[in-house]
């Protein structure tokens, strides 16, 4: 689904226009942004939990040469579906 069909479901689900389910979207976009920015995870009820996984520096092999490489630490986003969710995937 491309961000036009997704603001258009979400306009029709919410019964409202276009330009503010695109607000909302956005608005939601921010608010995930800026608490995993802060370290803090997002829940969303029904869909699931946004968190930060903090991943440790380790060495890495380069498959063209099988040259032994080191890869940086870094943090990552990481989402854990809801139960609901995943039941209603698993249906």
């Amino acid at each position: 689904m491309k961000k036009a069909e997704l603001i258009n479901a979400v306009a029709t689900e919410m019964n409202t226009a276009k330009h503010i389910a695109d607000e909302a979207l956005f608005a939601l976009g921010k608010v995930l942004q800026r608490q995993l920015v802060a370290g803090e995870p997002l829940l969303i009820p029904g869909i699931g939990t946004f968190s930060i996984l903090n991943k440790a520096a380790r060495l890495g092999r380069n498959p063209q040469t099988g040259e032994t490489v080191e890869i940086a630490a870094k943090k990552t986003v990481k989402f854990k579906a809801a139960k609901a969710l995943a039941d209603a995937v698993n249906e």
